[in-house]
């Protein structure tokens, strides 16, 4: 029989089952998107007249419950931006754009947690982070008041960027001469053809004046 091969034996099958490593359940991290209720239709039909006439069945497919990560996004934004929105028609103001950021970047950031070396959306979510705080920093100079009610509404806290200091050497003095020389050389260059197209443009106009008189 098959047991009696040394290799199938109870004892080494048994060896085998505790050699192997432990799986480690991956914990499910709450989500910004769990709030949303199941029930809520989604974006595309939330506002359709003809939604509080169908079958229930019809309205538990178009709803949050059978929707997809990306469909529950657009409702997420849109719940974000209603918070700060200055009227009904209002979708693009400097509010708007921070409330969309935000729920892009708490994705990004959930989705960093479960795979931290995707390095591909943490420079996403680190140019939506710096986008964000310069629009942040526009409406904290023009409007402090849209600033505090933006902040607040959207639970996000502000921080200013921090100036570049870069180490000074002897190396990077020699080649930043080197550039700034090479630049003002460029310069020279540009400026003189820019004369000499502008001396053959007026002997054309003088030379058309004279065929015209």
């Amino acid at each position: 029989s098959c047991f009696s091969h040394p290799a199938c034996s109870p004892v080494l099958q048994a060896a085998r089952g505790c050699a192997r490593p432990a799986t480690k359940k991956r914990k499910d991290t709450p989500s910004h998107l769990d709030d949303l209720p199941p029930t809520m239709l989604k974006k595309d039909y939330a506002n359709l007249p003809i939604m509080n006439s169908v079958d229930d069945v019809v309205k538990r497919m178009l709803s949050l419950e059978m929707a997809s990560q990306k469909e529950k996004m657009k409702v997420k934004m849109q719940q974000l931006a209603e918070k700060v929105r200055r009227s009904p028609n209002d979708n693009g103001s400097f509010e708007v754009q921070v409330a969309i950021l935000t729920a892009k970047i708490r994705t990004l950031e959930e989705h960093l947690q479960k795979h931290p070396k995707d390095k591909s959306n943490r420079r996403f979510m680190l140019m939506d982070l710096d986008r964000r705080r310069r629009m942040l920093g526009y409406l904290r100079r023009v409007n402090f008041s849209t600033f505090e009610n933006t902040c607040k509404q959207l639970d996000i806290q502000y921080s200013p960027s921090q100036p570049y200091t870069r180490h000074v050497t002897k190396r990077w003095l020699v080649k930043k001469a080197l550039c700034v020389k090479v630049f003002q050389e460029k310069q020279k260059l540009k400026a003189a053809e820019r004369l000499k197209q502008r001396r053959e443009w007026q002997a054309r106009a003088r030379a058309a004046r004279e065929q015209q008189e």
